[in-house]
């Protein structure tokens, strides 16, 4: 947690203290500021409008390294970058996925992206992508990723090290 200070916890039925005496606290304890205040001695940073947030960055050259007819889940990508996890690669993904092939980062249960179904359900045709036939008792008889075979695991043709 860059730029901020972390103080301990009260105890339960400690009135008014928050550590040992004689232990060192921060100034700031029992305050947060915000977190748009920069850390003393930090130098500012040049940003333009356009930038994205690193995390964004990795996760979408991510993306784009999954080769066509194969997918990597939400869960898969957080594992690979090792940071964030399902929910942080989702939330990139619905900001700034457009730019990149999104339909290749999917559900782990093989879904297809809600509102999106029939423009992804084309590129998974057009690439090859498995998929297993939805049964008719399926609403709207979607057939659904076949995760198995479809699966991507990063292999050692992507590059990653």
């Amino acid at each position: 947690m860059r730029g901020r200070t972390v103080c301990r916890k009260r105890r339960p039925g400690a009135r008014g203290t928050f550590a040992p005496p004689g232990s060192t606290m921060s100034v700031g304890c029992g305050r947060m500021g915000r977190m748009s205040e920069r850390s003393p001695g930090a130098e500012p940073r040049e940003t333009h409008p356009d930038d994205l947030p690193e995390y964004a960055e990795r996760v979408l050259e991510v993306a784009e390294l999954i080769p066509p007819g194969r997918v990597m889940t939400y869960g898969d990508v957080a594992e690979w970058l090792e940071e964030g996890g399902p929910r942080q690669v989702g939330r990139v993904m619905s900001l700034y996925g457009g730019a990149v092939p999104w339909w290749r980062v999917v559900r782990s249960d093989g879904v297809l992206l809600p509102g999106h179904e029939l423009r992804a359900l084309g590129h998974y045709r057009a690439e090859g992508t498995p998929l297993r036939e939805a049964s008719t008792s399926a609403e709207g008889h979607l057939p659904r990723l076949d995760m198995r075979r479809a699966r991507w695991d990063g292999g050692a043709d992507a590059g990653h090290t």
